[in-house]
């Protein structure tokens, strides 16, 4: 039985987040009722969808990347437009396969170093060197992203990792740790345009810059040589809504810039804190064109 589709663009959830408010006001005031799709309430059937009058387009927006990914996954084979699609989401949301996909392609990353057991976690962070990071290769916020900056913390956390239980946590990502100011950029990329580009600066009392963690933003004029790297970044990785972290190296006159991370499904609430320009609105734009 074939699915049938609706002409209304869909908002996938599992969480309602100041975004998902602003996306649904953008698209109303644009003419169209956004359908909004609890990720949590759906019951798919792989062989014969009952997915009636689902949006011929949906925006993912889950804050879980397993569930989104895998609802944009089924959505797509049922001839649903997923944005962004599963293998956008796939890449960017596993941070090994996103370095890996960056650096065949020639974007500039952080030296990154990938081990699979205690031993040799502690090879790749003498290779790296100290200070260095160590990092999930799954995760957002900056949750469990952790500086390294000798050899007794470096083995609290591969014990600690090692404990822990979870197969996902012997799988070490180690960076180095970017000389920079104290700072990284966030651009927002909508199709292929960037349309908002901002510092984000960390608190007081923490060296990472998510603003959730209580950093804040101030507005980014990019250089043409940030705007070549992120349009370079986002041709290589595929059209949709990605949020671009970059962070420079060296003093804040530096132009050599590193891409650390880039995001499939990007808060930017407080990137627009400090943009002019409607980021939602640019969203819903697109997304009225596809």
């Amino acid at each position: 039985m074939a699915v049938s589709v609706s002409s209304a663009i869909g908002i996938l959830y599992d969480r309602i987040r100041w975004e998902e408010k602003e996306l649904a006001r953008q698209l109303e005031m644009r003419g169209s009722a956004p359908r909004m799709i609890d990720a949590k309430s759906l019951v798919l059937n792989l062989d014969n969808s009952q997915m009636y009058a689902t949006p011929k387009v949906v925006l993912e927006r889950c804050v879980s990347y397993y569930r989104g990914t895998n609802i944009a996954t089924v959505f797509e084979s049922h001839g649903i437009k997923v944005i962004n699609s599963s293998r956008v989401l796939n890449l960017c949301g596993n941070k090994l396969e996103t370095s890996q996909f960056l650096a065949n392609h020639g974007i500039p990353t952080p030296k990154t170093i990938v081990a699979f057991s205690s031993e040799s976690a502690m090879q790749a962070v003498e290779t790296i060197g100290f200070p260095c990071v160590m990092k999930p290769i799954v995760g957002s916020w900056g949750r469990q992203v952790v500086p390294v900056r000798d050899r007794e913390t470096a083995e609290a956390l591969i014990e600690m990792r090692e404990q822990s239980g979870d197969s996902m946590q012997s799988i070490y990502y180690i960076q180095e740790m970017i000389k920079r100011p104290p700072r990284d950029i966030r651009c927002i990329a909508v199709g292929n345009e960037i349309v908002a580009s901002v510092y984000r600066y960390a608190a007081s009392d923490s060296w990472k810059t998510n603003v959730a963690l209580g950093g804040h933003t101030e507005p980014c004029t990019p250089t043409p040589q940030l705007q070549d790297l992120l349009l370079k970044a986002v041709s290589v990785i595929g059209e949709g809504v990605l949020g671009i972290d970059v962070m420079e190296r060296g003093d804040s006159d530096s132009q050599d810039y590193v891409v650390h991370e880039v995001n499939g499904t990007v808060e930017f609430k407080g990137a627009q804190m400090a943009t002019e320009r409607s980021i939602a609105g640019s969203i819903a734009d697109y997304l009225a064109k596809i």
